[in-house]
């Protein structure tokens, strides 16, 4: 639909007409002392011709006003109205990329798959939910990276968290630079609330800060973290003697993840299983809801030069008719 910015200006239309009221026309030439009777025909005739050939141009006049109030009215084309929930959170991922994550121990469609495919499957389900948060993505192993800066652009985190491949930090595990990045990024951002949720499968056995001087200095930032420990409690390994029982999830420091959580308000939760990590991501949810009162906003097209380009033209072929009589 169309719409005025500032349709008042409406009354600015039967300006000329005010004016043409206000102030007194010209005084006509007098006439000649001698007349020529048998010349009245050829004045009558004289008289029509002029009157139409001043017609069109007043017509053209008329024309070019409207169009010039129309265009300082500044139409605008309004689109369809498109929804925006702004809850003003900003929401960072940390996801491990260490070589442990390269164990089996998953079962996502009923096919056995390592642990960062099952992370990849329920986070990007997670993402796709957090309509009006703020998304980054950091990825970590032996370094942490920032992969993806803040952004409302939830595909964009989902295309780079599925691109992400174990080993690309490195294959130690280095939990306090994670949490250390993550509070660099969050610190300056003027948001309501600052939350990471941090994934691992292992202990810290790299970077140059500890996870839980790490977590003070989150702390200190008003940075909440929720903890995430992923793995098997057991799983069934076959050899030449038989079938025996190991836990892949030995190296992974439940003590520090949950210290690290307890110290900046948050909750550490653990994932055995694809349906346990769901239910994670899901209770996050809960934790931290999305914005529930929508806004919308309907996009404007400017149209104001399209009336004043017509206004131009229409006064451009006065200018000349009037030129153009003048030289004849």
């Amino acid at each position: 639909m169309i719409h005025f910015e500032w349709p008042l200006l409406i009354l600015a239309l039967p300006f000329p007409l005010i004016i043409r009221w206000l102030v007194p026309a010209d005084i006509p030439v007098e006439q000649a002392a001698l007349k020529v009777p048998f010349l009245d025909d050829f004045a009558t005739a004289e008289t029509k011709t002029v009157s139409q050939n001043h017609q069109w141009p007043l017509m053209l006049a008329m024309i070019a006003w409207v169009l010039l109030v129309v265009a300082v009215m500044r139409p605008q084309w309004m689109g369809e109205p498109i929804e925006q929930a702004i809850s003003g959170r900003d929401l960072m991922l940390a996801v491990d990329l260490s070589g442990s994550m390269e164990e089996q121990d998953f079962v996502v469609d009923k096919r056995r798959v390592d642990r960062l495919t099952a992370t990849k499957y329920v986070a990007t389900q997670f993402i796709e939910r957090r309509v009006g948060d703020r998304l980054g993505l950091i990825l970590f192993g032996t370094n942490a990276y920032l992969q993806t800066p803040l952004t409302f652009d939830r595909a964009t985190v989902m295309t780079l968290l599925n691109e992400s491949a174990i080993g690309l930090a490195g294959k130690n595990t280095a939990i306090g630079d994670a949490i250390g990045l993550a509070v660099k990024r969050l610190r300056k951002q003027q948001s309501e609330s600052r939350v990471l949720i941090l994934l691992t499968d292992g202990a810290n056995t790299a970077g140059e800060v500890t996870p839980i001087k790490a977590a003070e200095l989150a702390a200190d930032n008003d940075l909440k973290i929720y903890t995430i420990g992923i793995g098997a409690d057991e799983i069934l390994v076959r050899s030449f003697f038989g079938s025996r029982k190991v836990n892949p999830s030995r190296d992974l420091d439940e003590k520090t993840l949950t210290a690290i959580a307890e110290k900046t308000g948050g909750r550490y939760f653990r994932a055995r299983n694809t349906q346990e990590l769901n239910q994670i991501y899901q209770l996050l949810d809960q934790l931290e809801p999305v914005e529930k009162d929508k806004q919308y906003f309907r996009p404007k097209t400017e149209l104001y030069h399209w009336p004043l380009a017509m206004t131009l033209l229409l006064v451009s072929i006065i200018s000349i008719s009037r030129l153009n009589r003048l030289r004849s």
